[in-house]
């Protein structure tokens, strides 16, 4: 018979290396997703912005239309339905919104609409849905676009 070698080595990782794997993988990961929510934050703020401004065509269309801006009380809700109080004579049936929904902000709340029906104002509470605020939570106002 031959004489075998047993293999005393062990093949694999000691238990600091594994630490060590894990602690890097740790730091790429938090590198990795603090970028990726700073895209996510400015990616809401930009269609935001965008949302606005495509209300404010349809806010223009609608005055075009109808000779005045839906005022304050009538709301954004005058672009789906036919306004109460003040009535648009040539108001197209199907509204001006078509799916009959008015748009939300970036982070799913209602734009705030004020208006006298001869100007209007759209505005967005961004992140944090208040009045005020820095960095996601600062208010998005269409004046200022």
């Amino acid at each position: 018979m031959e004489n075998q070698k047993k293999n005393t080595s062990q093949a694999g990782f000691t238990l600091t290396e594994m630490l060590i794997v894990i602690a890097l993988i740790g730091i790429i990961m938090t590198l990795v997703s603090g970028n990726i929510i700073g895209k996510f934050n400015s990616a809401k703020v930009d269609s935001t912005k965008i949302q606005m401004k495509q209300l404010g065509v349809i806010l223009d269309d609608f005055n075009r239309v109808c000779g005045f801006y839906p005022t304050t009380d009538q709301g954004l809700d005058a672009l789906v339905k036919p306004p109460a109080g003040r009535e648009c004579k040539n108001y197209d049936p199907s509204g001006f919104i078509k799916g009959g929904k008015v748009p939300k902000d970036g982070w799913g709340n209602d734009f705030v609409y004020e208006s006298d029906g001869g100007k209007y104002k759209l505005i967005s509470l961004g992140a944090d849905n208040k009045a005020g605020g820095d960095g996601n939570d600062k208010d998005l106002d269409s004046d200022e676009l």
